[in-house]
């Protein structure tokens, strides 16, 4: 039964049937927006080799996109922004996107984020490479899916979302997802290696209104991705050509969750707090949805519950406490 403050109680041993949320509202408490704003966002972006002078410009443009965005939109500071590209430039705070580069870019973003951060990570070039192999083309050694896998074990604690938006980038997904983490790629598997039209759809789906279908100042990754593949379908259709490539995202229900855009970050440390703790549920419960296949059904759905009911509970604190669910 609902108390009148609001509150869940319930009767007989399975809560999770005779609690009085309805099944909408409860649906609508866990599938709120983890806004990006809401603690603090990371940006990497790694712009590969280009090869030819067009592709330099539309790698340059969609960086160019995605950072204006993140310092007006996304409430993102220069210290947590990290951009690497095939030339340095010092004065642009562009370092060059050497393989060790990206180490190092990886294990400072392990070294400063929160738990509950979200880190976007953002990949163009040439991919190559089949499987644990595959790799963007960057200026010397190519860092492979397997090396981000491992560069990503030290943001466990973070919600991560790693667009690969280079041509042949479809066994990232496979090597990298994971709880607590959107993989996003431009093409379903590696043998689709022509040039991809993919990255600054995604990228406008992202920072601009457009992609925002439901209209509520957020966009998230599943409507950066929707937009964007609806919008690289248009381009093959209007160019008369037969569609190369065919993007993919890991986890719906997550991409859904995360949003970019909003309002800034809560300074009140209860909702910091509280924020931290339903992300580390959430990571619990897709930990889960990962072992389903070794468990009992019963014990599965008994866990699931307690960690649904538990992520609801914090969703409501957080709104109590004046923090944006």
């Amino acid at each position: 039964m609902m108390n009148r403050n609001g509150t869940a109680r319930w009767s007989g041993a399975r809560p999770w049937r005779t609690m009085v949320y309805s099944g909408a509202a409860l649906v609508a408490l866990l599938s709120a927006p983890i806004a990006a704003a809401a603690q603090q966002t990371h940006l990497l972006v790694i712009q590969g080799l280009s090869g030819e002078p067009q592709y330099r410009k539309q790698y340059d443009s969609t960086v160019a996109t995605v950072v204006k965005a993140a310092r007006q939109r996304w409430n993102v500071t220069d210290a947590n922004m990290t951009l690497l590209s095939e030339v340095a430039s010092p004065a642009m705070r562009v370092q060059r996107a050497t393989k060790e580069a990206v180490a190092a870019a990886m294990l400072a973003i392990a070294g400063r984020a929160q738990p509950g951060d979200v880190v976007l990570v953002l990949l163009l070039g040439h991919g190559s490479g089949e499987g644990g192999a595959s790799k963007v083309n960057l200026p010397g050694v190519d860092p492979t899916a397997a090396d981000f896998a491992i560069w990503l074990t030290g943001l466990a604690r973070q919600t991560i979302v790693f667009v690969n938006a280079a041509s042949g980038s479809g066994d990232f997904v496979a090597v990298l997802r994971g709880p607590g983490r959107v993989v996003v790629t431009a093409t379903k598997s590696a043998m689709e290696r022509n040039e991809s039209v993919f990255a600054p759809h995604f990228a406008a789906g992202l920072t601009g209104n457009a992609g925002d279908a439901d209209k509520d100042g957020r966009v998230s990754v599943m409507e950066a991705f929707r937009y964007a593949t609806r919008e690289v379908a248009r381009v093959y259709e209007t160019t008369n050509r037969m569609q190369t490539e065919h993007a993919q995202v890991s986890d719906t229900t997550l991409a859904m969750r995360v949003a970019f855009g909003g309002s800034a970050a809560s300074t009140d440390p209860r909702v910091v707090a509280l924020v931290a703790e339903r992300q580390a549920l959430e990571t619990q419960v897709a930990a889960l949805r990962a072992k389903k296949a070794g468990m009992t059904p019963d014990a599965y759905d008994k866990e699931l519950e307690r960690l649904l009911l538990a992520i609801a509970e914090k969703t409501q604190a957080i709104r109590a406490a004046g923090g944006k669910p």
